[in-house]
């Protein structure tokens, strides 16, 4: 078996939808696993989400687009991403409110920060991000 083939294979059957460059350091280097996982994202199996962060990614039944392969969607992407690097973060005022059963009120989007203010890495799913400015809207 090939390289890709067995990071595919492993991506496929896997439970988890984000992926770090390190778990796959038992099939093979460090470039080599980069150079997969660049093609992987190029042929749409998975998304790049930040420096060394994947997701693994579907066509959207109506748009045709690609979007992550998780049931949270974007959201839930950036928690387990979060969780993935080890990193304590907190949700916004109002998703804590909602969270907690003191509203109803559902937000629209969650704000996840961390609560490290070291912690600079971007990650961005759609218009989702930690640790960047909300993009520009077209």
């Amino acid at each position: 078996m090939t390289i890709q083939s067995r990071i595919q294979m492993r991506v496929k059957r896997s439970k988890r939808s984000v992926f770090l460059r390190s778990d796959f350091e038992d099939i093979a280097g460090y470039d080599q696993v980069g150079r997969v996982l660049r093609k992987l994202a190029l042929d749409g199996l998975l998304m790049k989400i930040g420096y060394g962060l994947y997701v693994r990614a579907r066509k959207n039944r109506i748009t045709g687009k690609l979007m992550p392969d998780n049931d949270g969607g974007a959201d839930g992407v950036l928690i387990e991403a979060m969780e993935r690097l080890g990193v304590d973060y907190k949700f916004d005022d109002l998703s804590n409110m909602n969270l907690t059963g003191q509203s109803t009120q559902i937000p629209a989007s969650v704000k996840i920060t961390p609560k490290d203010p070291r912690f600079t890495r971007k990650i961005t799913v759609g218009k989702q991000c930690v640790n960047t400015d909300m993009p520009e809207v077209d």
